[in-house]
């Protein structure tokens, strides 16, 4: 695999790469902020030959991390594609965010993928976030390879960090998670650190030297061999344990040696197929060498080892109907199937969609039926719509670098694509189908937002429609209660990136203000008013007299109203006036200014004029009656309560129940999950949980998930609602 002699492609092998699916390679790069996923698309983009030197392009640019939010927020936070060609093959490397905030985009790698490689640094070791991420590769069967970096700290240890990948990914398995490598070290510094120079092959025993700035193969002293040996021993059974040749661990067993040729190629089937993981490591080059330690191997690995999109398959397709749709996986000549991963904007080109093609071919000004189902709750409405697109390219750092055409298996970027979100199918205009969506998070984090100035009001909208388009993990609601506009976000970070967004890309400036949730108000007890509306100032006056009981109802009842009057004191045709002033100040609230419900209103009795009522007056009468009632009558403040579900590991269940409960929550139980995790269940007042998201990250290191839906209105205790009153009165 890595041992294989390697060469950089010429012309020919470019021109073959994305000619056929069989040689291309989809390839996410996973795992924690600061495991350095970046650095290596980097060095990996140097010993292709893709840049200059590290990390830049001809223009002088980044391949990754290109934004200029990335520039000024020190990290990535959105996905990246580097392509790259190696031995004839083009390996598309998707650089994820790592930090928890921006999971959307490490799910959108994970959808345009067909494998994945988990960055770990050998200083910090594998955190919680990083395992829920495997275990979700795992559900699925994504190949996976472990790249161990950041191997120069003082505190850095291969072999213990092979130890600790193996704990943490093996599962019941351990052994199909082992090093391909060792490292090599070279002579202690002054501070006492020995730096790695080179790597030594388990299978081929062979010593790779990068020493100079080069790779270099050499033949081992042979005084090294013997330590490597029970290193290349367990290896030779991991993959002999994962061979689908039964008889070769017989044979092994029997002393019959192991060609290494096909130990390779039973190490490159069980990759493929994701039963095994083995463990690299590798090292940005030094300043003016051209190659970093293990990128060689690393790129035969995915070369070598990892599937074509072919054999990883197609998701879910059905016709617009919801039909199921059969098509042979990654075939060229099939119907064109594409999905947008993701959306951005050009201020110079506008909307650009990155695709990954599933099916069939994409051509330049082809004219595409766009499709997007089931992302209504969203704010992504369904809609299908014929569009030309634009032209087409590959994304390397800021250049877009123009291509005729795309084949099932790549991805390529797509201009002008003016209806089409994140999510959406793109398919051939006569024969329209629909790719089941990928698993999304929801945002739970919320963010009440205004227009800074009348300017920037005029824009506001159509640059929150433009944001959450690019974004299907951010959530625009225009809560009709509260009359807020809320961006339903992951994070903080998230936050801040979508309103830096919002300022730079579309020119609206916005003003932060605090989340509201909808309140509403109800009678303790029964109380009665009576509503006088008299006027008389020449001409037409103005009469009505209305009295009222009101009395509570039942959670869930909302307004009753019940016409008790007799003898007429009220004609018939002012009755629905009554009621309909009645309605009309229930909704603007008695109290504190949120909407009445759960109540009975009572009409027993009145007067009219035979000349001077009318129906405004009997609206204006119900109304002062109604207000007249309440301001004798104790009113209750009600609060939303949201039934929370948090799946969190066993080891933060104790202090997750206690946390809900000091958030006024009722803990109903718990449920035993697998991987070692529980599932709390609570009912928690909405007020409590504005920030949960983030308490809870903290509170369970990153590892804990939730989910919350609304279930009632209830009743505040009285010392928050008087809190919440003198809030109102204060602002």
């Amino acid at each position: 695999m890595g041992d294989k002699a390697h060469t950089h492609p010429g012309a020919a092998g470019r021109a073959r790469a994305a000619d056929r699916p069989t040689s291309v390679r989809n390839v996410v790069l996973v795992g924690p902020s600061g495991s350095g996923k970046t650095t290596l698309v980097e060095a990996l983009a140097l010993t292709a030959g893709a840049v200059n030197r590290a990390g830049r392009v001809e223009d002088g640019g980044t391949v990754s991390d290109y934004d200029a939010i990335e520039h000024r927020q020190q990290r990535s936070v959105q996905l990246s594609l580097v392509p790259v060609e190696w031995d004839g093959i083009k390996i598309n490397l998707l650089d994820t965010p790592g930090y928890a905030d921006f999971v959307g985009e490490l799910r959108a790698g994970l959808r345009a993928a067909d494998a994945a490689l988990f960055v770990v640094s050998a200083s910090d070791g594998v955190d919680g976030s990083t395992r829920m991420v495997w275990d979700e590769c795992a559900a699925v069967g994504m190949p996976r390879a472990i790249v161990v970096t950041h191997l120069e700290a003082a505190r850095a240890d291969f072999t213990e960090m092979t130890r600790v990948c193996a704990e943490a990914f093996g599962g019941d398995d351990p052994d199909a998670v082992l090093p391909l490598y060792l490292p090599l070290h070279g002579p202690e510094g002054p501070d006492g650190h020995a730096p790695v120079t080179g790597l030594i092959g388990l299978l081929t025993q062979k010593l790779f030297d990068y020493s100079s700035g080069e790779r270099e193969e050499h033949e081992p002293d042979p005084d090294r061999l013997p330590l490597i040996e029970e290193a290349r021993a367990r290896l030779i059974e991991g993959i002999i344990a994962e061979s689908e040749d039964e008889t070769l661990m017989d044979r092994y067993l029997g002393g019959e040696p192991c060609d290494v040729e096909t130990l390779i190629e039973d190490l490159e089937k069980a990759v493929a197929r994701g039963a095994f993981f083995p463990v690299l490591a590798a090292a940005p080059a030094a300043e003016g060498a051209r190659r970093g330690l293990g990128t060689v191997e690393l790129l035969g690995l995915i070369t070598g080892g990892f599937p074509t999109p072919p054999e990883h398959g197609t998701p879910r397709v059905t016709s617009i109907d919801g039909t199921p749709r059969e098509l042979d996986p990654c075939d060229p000549d099939a119907p064109l199937v594409a999905e947008v991963v993701k959306t951005s904007s050009d201020p110079y080109v506008g909307r650009i969609s990155l695709v990954r093609l599933f099916s069939g071919t994409l051509r330049a000004d082809q004219t595409v039926h766009v499709s997007g189902h089931g992302l209504a709750d969203r704010g992504h409405e369904d809609h299908d719509v014929d569009e030309r697109i634009g032209a087409l390219s590959t994304p390397f750092g800021k250049q877009q670098r123009p291509v005729s055409h795309v084949i099932a298996g790549d991805l390529a970027c797509v201009a002008k694509l003016g209806r089409a979100e994140t999510g959406d199918t793109l398919s051939a205009k006569d024969d329209p189908l629909l790719m089941e969506p990928w698993e999304m998070p929801d945002p739970l984090l919320p963010l009440a937002i205004r227009a800074h100035s009348k300017p920037d009001e005029d824009k506001l909208s159509q640059g929150l429609a433009r944001l959450v388009a690019e974004d299907p993990t951010m959530r625009l609601e225009h809560n009709q209660d509260t009359h807020q506009v809320v961006l339903w976000c992951l994070g903080e970070a998230h936050a801040d990136v979508a309103l830096e967004r919002l300022r730079s890309r579309y020119g609206v400036q916005v003003d932060v203000v605090a989340h509201r949730v909808p309140l509403r108000e109800t009678f303790d007890g029964r109380a009665s008013g009576r509503g006088r509306h008299v006027k008389q100032s020449g001409g037409h006056g103005q009469f009505a007299i209305c009295e009222i009981d009101v009395e509570p109802l039942p959670g869930g009842s909302g307004i009753e109203f019940v016409d008790r009057v007799v003898g007429g004191a009220v004609p018939r045709q002012f009755i629905p006036s009554v009621e309909k002033g009645v309605r009309a100040q229930a909704a603007k609230g008695v109290a504190a200014g949120h909407p009445l419900i759960d109540v009975r209103v009572t009409l027993r009795d009145g007067k009219a004029h035979s000349v001077d009522s009318s129906d405004a007056a009997f609206q204006t009468a119900g109304a002062l009656a109604l207000r007249e009632a309440a301001a004798d009558a104790r009113i209750n403040l009600l609060e939303p309560v949201a039934a929370v579900s948090v799946l969190v590991g066993d080891d933060y269940v104790g202090p997750v129940m206690s946390d809900l409960s000091g958030r006024r929550g009722r803990v109903l139980g718990t449920e035993q999950s697998a991987g070692g995790r529980t599932l709390v269940r609570a009912e928690v007042p909405e007020i409590e949980i504005g920030r949960y998201s983030i308490d809870l990250r903290a509170l369970s290191h990153g590892t804990a998930r939730f989910s919350r839906r609304y279930v009632r209105h209830e009743p505040m205790p009285a010392q928050v609602a008087e809190q919440v009153r003198e809030e109102a009165v204060g602002s």
